[in-house]
C-alpha cells in the first residue's frame, strides 16, 4: 500500500497538525522520522516491520548494519534511528545531570552514570571529580575491562585527580550483567584504592556499581 493509498486524515502528519505529537503512536512518530518508504513498504509498514522486533528502548542497541538490513538495505534510514536514539540519550543525560551537579547520595551518583553505564557490554571504570564542596569537576574514564572486570592501578585513578586539583572522589564502574552486587575482585580494588586515597590526602568517598535500574553503593552499605 502506498501511504497515499491511507486516507489523508489518517496519515502521520495530518493526525499530528489535528492533534499535536502526543496522538501518534510509535510506528507513526517513525513513520515522520522516515519521511518516505521503499518500493515494496510505505513508511507506516516499514516502521511497523522494525517495531515488531525493536521497541523504542532496545533500538539504540541494534547494530547500524542490522537495522540497515531490517530496513530493506536503506542506510540512511538507519542512521536516522541511530541519530534519533542518540538524540534521546544526550536529551535524557542532560535531563539528568543538569550543570554543575553536587552530588550529596549514591542516588545522585546513579543518575549522573546510568545513561552511559546501564547498556555497556564491557566494565567501564570512572573516578568522578569533586571540589571541597561536591561540585562535578569532571568524570574521568579511568579504564575499560573484559566483560568480567575492570581494573586499574590507583596511579591511573589519582593522576586526573591531581591534575584536576580534584578534594575527593568517587568510584563508579558498572556490571553488564545488571547485578550491582560487587565481587571480591571490587571489594580489594576498592580497599585498595581508598587507602592509596588516605596516603596522598584525596579521600575516596564511595564506589557506586551501576546495573540494570539499580545499583550498590559501598558507603551505603557500610
Amino acid at each position: 500500500m502506498r501511504m497515499k493509498d491511507i486516507p489523508w486524515f489518517n496519515r502521520p502528519w495530518t493526525k499530528m497538525r489535528r492533534a499535536g505529537i502526543e496522538s501518534l503512536d510509535d510506528a507513526e512518530l517513525l513513520a515522520l522520522i522516515f519521511k518516505g518508504g521503499t518500493k515494496e513498504l510505505n513508511a507506516l509498514e516499514l516502521a511497523n516491520t522494525l517495531l515488531k522486533q525493536y521497541n523504542f528502548h532496545k533500538l539504540s542497541e541494534v547494530p547500524t548494519k542490522k537495522l540497515q538490513s531490517l530496513l530493506n538495505d536503506d542506510e540512511i534510514k538507519a542512521f536516522q534511528i541511530k541519530a534519533v536514539a542518540e538524540v534521546c540519550r544526550r536529551h535524557s543525560k542532560l535531563m539528568n545531570k543538569g550543570y554543575n551537579t553536587t552530588i550529596e547520595t549514591a542516588s545522585d551518583i546513579h543518575r549522573f552514570y546510568k545513561d552511559d553505564l546501564e547498556n555497556k557490554k564491557r566494565e567501564h571504570l570512572y573516578a568522578l571529580l569533586l571540589d571541597a564542596k561536591n561540585k562535578v569537576i569532571k568524570s574521568e574514564l579511568i579504564s575499560v575491562g573484559t566483560l568480567t572486570q575492570s581494573f586499574a592501578h590507583p596511579r591511573e585513578v589519582f593522576r586526573a585527580a591531581i591534575q584536576n586539583a580534584a578534594h575527593t572522589i568517587i568510584l563508579v564502574h558498572n556490571h553488564p550483567s545488571g547485578d550491582p552486587s560487587p565481587s571480591t575482585h571490587d571489594i580489594k580494588i576498592t580497599k585498595k584504592v581508598m587507602r592509596a586515597g588516605e596516603m596522598i590526602g584525596i579521600k575516596v568517598l564511595d564506589h557506586v556499581i551501576i546495573g540494570n535500574n539499580s545499583y550498590w553503593s559501598f558507603l551505603e552499605k557500610e
